[in-house]
């Protein structure tokens, strides 16, 4: 059987991930900062489906949390063939109307965080001649958008610029950019979402199930979706002065900051 990591477990994609992991019989490794959570999460998979399915508390955000992650990801006893790096968060708020210390703590579980924990995992996979990485960004990489785009946008260019460097290793790495999904990120950011459209809602578990798909076959990116395809395959043509302005009016309304 083989063994997947999943950072930012309990809620949403992470969950998502971890709920379709463990029906196709992967034992697991639950990441997250609540240690009582991510306990109940492992009893009800391994009574569910009977895979072992360990737990790691970690704070993603501070170099302790990171390192002991990245010892997991190291063991080569105990190896890890699939690495999700879901765990992020957004700001409420626009550029410097949030501290920067917030700012800085995102982009330390955005980018600091999946840049350690990839390189981790890849070195123990490339041993191996096998193994693969999805690292959950969004699509609000594809447009010139505050510091949360920014952020995710530099998952999608060190992803793929990772997977191209390792073609050939046996190793996959993915990128994965959904649009909207329901799950507590905009809660826990203090976001409202009663003005978003009914249509710009995905599914997580379906999200999931297009991603392991596209992973599956080769590809560096999944944007999971036609809609949001659609939307981005537009936002390519339109001037990219005009395409600031539309994203920072959209993103005022529906996104995070």
């Amino acid at each position: 059987m083989t063994t997947a990591l999943i950072t930012g477990s309990t809620s949403g994609i992470g969950a998502a991930f971890a709920r379709r992991l463990a029906a196709d019989g992967h034992n697991l490794v639950l990441v997250a900062r609540d240690t009582a959570r991510l306990r109940d999460q492992a009893t009800e998979l391994h009574d569910r489906h009977g895979i072992e399915a360990g737990v790691l508390s970690a704070d993603l955000s501070t170099d302790d949390g990171i390192e002991a992650v990245e010892q997991r990801l190291a063991d080569r006893t105990h190896p890890v063939d699939l690495l999700i790096n879901n765990a992020g968060f957004g700001n409420k708020g626009r550029y410097l109307e949030v501290p920067m210390a917030d700012e800085l703590t995102m982009l330390k579980v955005h980018c600091e965080a999946v840049l350690r924990l990839t390189s981790s995992a890849v070195e123990a996979m490339r041993e191996r001649g096998r193994g693969g990485v999805v690292n959950v960004a969004s699509v609000a990489a594809f447009v010139p958008r505050g510091t949360y785009g920014a952020s995710k946008a530099w998952v999608v260019q060190f992803t793929q610029g990772a997977a191209k460097d390792l073609a050939g290793s046996g190793v996959r790495l993915m990128a994965l950019a959904p649009g909207f999904v329901r799950t507590e990120f905009h809660q826990r950011a203090g976001m409202g979402t009663d003005n978003i459209p009914n249509w710009m809602w995905l599914d997580a578990d379906k999200v999931v199930a297009e991603a392991l798909s596209d992973l599956a076959r080769g590809k560096s990116l999944s944007i999971p979706d036609p809609r949001y395809k659609a939307l981005l395959g537009a936002a390519k043509l339109v001037p990219r002065p005009l395409l600031g302005a539309i994203s920072s009016r959209t993103g005022r309304k529906y996104g995070p900051q």
